[in-house]
């Protein structure tokens, strides 16, 4: 143990504290206005401090000079507002800039003091912080322009520099089972520069000395699978193996995650044929580092990690998200590093935190520079009868099918093809608005803003039909729509309703199942010759070569909204 004490700004769940205490570091404090987070911190490094807003330094220089002088400062604040997948990027950055530059101010009085005490100071965020912070702030800009004065510093001077003193770092490279880049700046006060750690492990196609990046089916394979059986057997620790604990000791592990099939359908959608985005596995690929872990438990969306699940369900419960434990171990927390509070807070705390592991790295760094020499590791085992353990060795229930709110939109193509989409909605997706229930073909030409949409109405099938019937197998798509899929086809009405249930009604097949038939059967016909070239603009303006595929969906489509709105057939 060394004499180095920190303390952590946002402190969260205590993943940049964690990292600091298993190089011997002891943590002092933490600073967060979450109790969930402050009573986690508490539990994991035996404080007893309180919550507290941050936003009480912005003015006050005394309650600056009241907090403890400590060796190391460690700091990441909030970082949605910085965030590119934040309203498209397009959020208020006003409370990002404010709380980073509060943390600075904290920085620059504890640096610049006599007599200070501070050997190094480190801050976390989203890569996207970099656009929107300053280069560097002066005493003047953090509001310690009399403060400065006071101490022989030019208020116009250079307080703290974020330009030279930052690396963008993907936990991946340090040990972590997971893909998640961050930017860290900070400075180690005795080099009077940032040192950025060196990586600890390596992409597979990389040549170095190192060992490879640990993957997701590692963790899989060395964490016991959610749906074991009650055991007193030791297990090791994936991340640290010279951490060994019970198994019925490790805590939030054995509860069910399976998803309903109407979640992990719409999650797969989302991934594999979303509208304007890329594509993205599912399944995850295991053999790789997992993707970043994010703050919300959410099943049925494109940014969810979604599993296969153990055992043999079909349906309900054949896919899963991650356990509690799973998502902190790919955060690189050791197993008994505990979460307090309910299993929402629980996965807002791990997907909120810094990974320990390049937390470790910096502090490795800060041991160098002070000569403190090499650290023995220790990871205390917390006595778990007051941890709120998702724990329940049972299988889940699928009794409770998830329902959309009544009026919700609806938006779904068979596939991307010839950079075209043609879609099914309860909505005009041009204007984003709907006046009636009303189902609507419409044809998307290329991804995201700016480009064409165009509509169709309902019937006039006769002159389409005569383009398909010279496609290969064309005549039998026409009869397979008319004599079958058509039968299954509710009206518009009946159609919403089955929508926001997420189930089938008798031979009606609810609007979800109807677009991904059509997809089944246009791709189960052979077409030699992928392409149609159209004379003139019909059937779609803007485009002259076209996937015949794409003008059998605009059929297909047209038949649905033409059933469901009422109108002809014909």
């Amino acid at each position: 143990m060394t004499d180095f004490t920190v303390i952590d700004f946002f402190c969260g769940a205590g993943g940049f504290s964690e990292g600091f205490r298993q190089q011997g570091f002891k943590i002092v404090a933490g600073i967060d206005s979450w109790k969930p987070a402050i009573d986690t911190f508490n539990f994991n490094f035996g404080l007893t401090c309180e919550t507290s807003n941050i936003l009480q330094f912005a003015t006050s220089i005394k309650r600056i000079e009241e907090l403890p002088d400590t060796d190391i400062i460690l700091g990441s604040p909030p970082c949605v507002s910085f965030s590119s997948s934040n309203k498209s990027g397009k959020a208020d950055k006003s409370l990002g800039l404010k709380l980073t530059k509060i943390f600075l101010r904290i920085v620059a009085v504890k640096k610049y003091k006599p007599k200070s005490r501070l050997k190094a100071w480190f801050m976390e965020n989203v890569t996207n912080s970099k656009v929107h912070l300053p280069r560097e702030y002066s005493f003047e800009q953090l509001g310690l322009s009399s403060w400065a004065l006071e101490h022989n510093y030019d208020p116009k001077s250079i307080a703290v520099s974020l330009e030279n003193n930052r690396s963008v770092l993907n936990a991946a490279n340090y040990g972590a089972p997971q893909s998640r880049v961050r930017v860290f700046s900070g400075e180690i006060i005795k080099a009077k520069k940032h040192i950025t750690p060196a990586p600890t492990h390596q992409q597979p196609d990389q040549n170095e000395a190192l060992p490879k990046h640990r993957t997701l089916e590692f963790i899989r394979k060395n964490l016991p699978s959610p749906i074991s059986l009650r055991s007193d057997d030791l297990i090791t620790d994936p991340i640290y193996p010279n951490v060994k604990i019970k198994t019925s000791e490790l805590t939030d592990q054995f509860y069910d995650t399976g998803l309903y099939k109407a979640d992990w359908e719409g999650s797969k959608f989302l991934k594999t044929n979303h509208p304007y985005m890329g594509f993205m596995f599912f399944p995850e690929r295991e053999d790789r580092p997992s993707r970043t872990v994010t703050a919300t438990k959410i099943g049925n969306s494109r940014e969810a990690i979604v599993l296969r699940s153990e055992g043999n369900r079909i349906g309900d419960g054949e896919y899963r998200t991650l356990t509690v434990r799973e998502a902190a171990t790919l955060m690189g927390f050791p197993i008994t590093y505990q979460f307090i509070g309910s299993e929402g807070n629980k996965w807002k705390l791990v997907g909120n935190a810094v990974c320990p592991p390049i937390s470790r790295a910096f502090a490795k760094e800060v041991r160098k520079e002070y000569k403190l020499g090499e650290s023995t590791e220790h990871f205390p085992v917390k006595p778990l009868d007051t941890v709120p353990n998702l724990n329940t060795f049972h299988r889940k229930v699928f009794d409770n099918p998830p329902k959309k709110k009544k009026g919700t939109r609806f938006r779904r193509h068979p596939f991307k093809d010839g950079n075209l989409t043609v879609t099914l909605s309860n909505y005009d997706i041009e204007e984003k608005s709907s006046d009636k229930l009303k189902w609507r073909t419409s044809v998307q030409y290329g991804t995201g803003e700016g480009f064409p949409v165009q509509k169709f109405s309902d019937g006039n099938f006769k002159k389409l039909e005569k383009i398909i019937v010279g496609f290969e197998n064309g005549i039998e798509f026409i009869e397979m729509i008319n004599n079958g899929f058509s039968n299954k086809i509710a009206d518009a009405e009946k159609l919403q309703l089955m929508y926001e249930n997420q189930q089938n009604q008798g031979e009606y097949l609810n609007p979800i199942d109807l677009v991904d038939t059509i997809g089944k059967i246009i791709n189960s016909f052979e077409i030699k010759s992928p392409n149609y070239e159209q004379k003139g603009n019909y059937p779609l303006t803007y485009k002259k070569i076209v996937p015949k595929k794409q003008l059998m969906a605009l059929y297909a489509i047209k038949k649905i909204c033409s059933v469901a709105n009422g109108g002809t057939n014909e």
